[in-house]
């Protein structure tokens, strides 16, 4: 579906991930706990649900550093949908660990540690499945290549007690087919599990994504622009990346100093190697995201700006200082994915904030992608801000009133000076709750969608935020402590609101 036949009318959304959904054992699954939330958006009008990447995390929990692109959280499992379907057989589900349903955080190490169990299972009970089922497994692989270097790449992985490829013994961090072939045999029921969770997570996702397009709900991913130096997709296409057989960095990411930054901000992973990516005619990018197409409406697209050109710091350096941008291939790969997609408008939407030079400006507007705005970033006391929505140019824009990355309102609120909070007050009327007066403004903005995150519909505090930039410790863990019944009436007066500004669907 293309963002033209999408994005046409005032509309609204919520921004939620899985993980935060009541329901599940340890955490939000694709289980009954994300229908009840479909179910929730339809009643109320809501036509939006925007999630984050829904690849597997890294140690940190962050799921913008996966071990894979193509890849689905093994915590997202629903165990019941499992049991109910013979998949596994258990006689108790306490068998399978604590469960921690009333609380607003939760560990990974229990996440995943159940996924394991359910893992096991899972092989346990694959003897007894029909021929059928075992076809459509079949088939399922070979559809998805990506599912055996993503398998190999984990259980080498879990081998060699988590410690990253370039740290592995040669055969293996070079990935020697010949030598990986015989290991893989002798592997082969751990590798086997990997690709039945997999299985199962997609088959779980698809009956989802089916539930919410009957409800007419749209899902709108996330995906990072570059990928992790750590990953399954570096490992098996090295020469696609700025990086040697060995694991070092040629070539790695970031962005150059500005106001924020006196040194810039360096990411670490590796940078593309456009010439080949141009050379085999895009085949990996355009793999990528015929995966996502597949499993969501809409496509938030993080860095858009990498698609105009990147900042570029050689792999050896301590600091982003001394770089230097370089022009990427972002036509031609968006004029390649258009005709993959048979639609002139593709269902992208640009995160494109920050310092965002012409050239990046040119190609969104090119393709008639939405940008994004975000309202925390408008009240400055400068008028020519670009996220004062009186500065909004035409509507094709989709506004929040902060991310996953940014406070939530009420903290965001707190953390003004005195002389701001009365310039704000004065000039748009700010209430009692400015989670409340920040979202009113986002709604009557002329911008085709509205999304606020769950986080400023209850007005929560920092401590139910989900990630602080810069940081790694205690981020991406938050989910509600209440069920969505509890939290009923605040989706209502959002849905209200949102109908006295033209956004609900009739």
């Amino acid at each position: 579906m293309s963002i033209q036949k999408l994005l046409t009318k005032k509309s609204l959304g919520i921004l939620m991930h899985p993980t935060c959904i009541p329901g599940g054992r340890v955490c939000g699954t694709f289980g009954q706990g994300a229908k009840e939330w479909i179910k929730k958006l339809h009643n109320h009008g809501i036509e939006y649900w925007q999630f984050l990447p829904l690849t597997p995390t890294d140690s940190t929990g962050s799921p913008y550093s996966s071990p894979s692109s193509f890849a689905l959280n093994p915590w997202f499992l629903d165990i019941d949908f499992l049991i109910e379907k013979d998949f596994i057989f258990i006689s108790n589900k306490d068998q399978l660990g604590p469960t921690n349903q009333n609380i607003n955080h939760f560990d990974f190490d229990v996440a995943d540690n159940l996924a394991e169990k359910i893992g096991h299972l899972l092989l346990q009970g694959w003897s007894s499945q029909s021929e059928e089922r075992k076809l459509d497994f079949d088939k399922w692989i070979s559809k998805n290549s990506w599912v055996e270097d993503y398998a190999t790449f984990i259980v080498i992985r879990e081998e060699f007690n988590k410690l990253p490829w370039w740290q592995w013994p040669k055969e293996f961090k070079v990935k020697n087919d010949m030598f990986l072939k015989s290991w893989i045999e002798k592997k082969s029921d751990e590798i086997l599990i990997k690709k039945l969770i997999q299985w199962h997570l997609d088959e779980q996702w698809r009956v989802l994504k089916n539930f919410a397009n009957s409800f007419n709900i749209k899902l709108i991913g996330d995906l990072p622009f570059y990928v992790s130096r750590d990953s399954a997709d570096v490992w098996s296409n090295k020469s696609l990346f700025s990086i040697f057989k060995n694991g070092d960095l040629i070539f790695q990411s970031g962005v150059p100093p500005d106001y924020f930054s006196s040194t810039g901000q360096l990411w670490g992973t590796p940078t593309y190697f456009w010439s080949k990516h141009k050379w085999t005619n895009f085949d990996w990018w355009r793999k990528r995201f015929k995966r996502q197409f597949e499993l969501v409406d809409l496509l938030r697209f993080d860095h858009f700006r990498g698609l105009a050109g990147y900042w570029r710091v050689n792999g050896n350096s301590k600091s982003a200082i001394n770089g230097k941008w370089i022009n990427s291939p972002g036509r031609a790969l968006l004029n390649k994915l258009k005709k993959d997609f048979g639609d002139d408008h593709l269902p992208i939407i640009a995160e494109d904030l920050g310092v965002i030079t012409p050239d990046v400006e040119k190609l969104r507007k090119n393709f008639r992608l939405p940008g994004m705005k975000i309202l925390q970033f408008a009240f400055d006391g400068n008028k020519d801000n670009p996220y004062l929505p009186k500065n909004f140019d035409g509507e094709n824009w989709v506004v929040y009133t902060g991310t996953h990355d940014n406070s939530t309102s009420i903290s965001w609120w707190e953390s003004l000076d005195n002389n701001s909070k009365m310039r704000i007050k004065e000039e748009y009327k700010f209430s009692d709750n400015p989670s409340w007066s920040l979202i009113e403004i986002g709604m009557k903005t002329n911008a085709n969608l509205f999304i606020t995150p769950i986080q400023d519909i209850l007005s929560l505090d920092d401590s139910s935020r989900l990630n602080r930039p810069g940081t790694t410790k205690n981020n991406w863990k938050w989910k509600l402590n209440r069920s969505l019944e509890e939290i009923e009436d605040n989706i209502r007066i959002f849905s209200e609101l949102g109908n006295n500004c033209g956004r609900i669907r009739k």
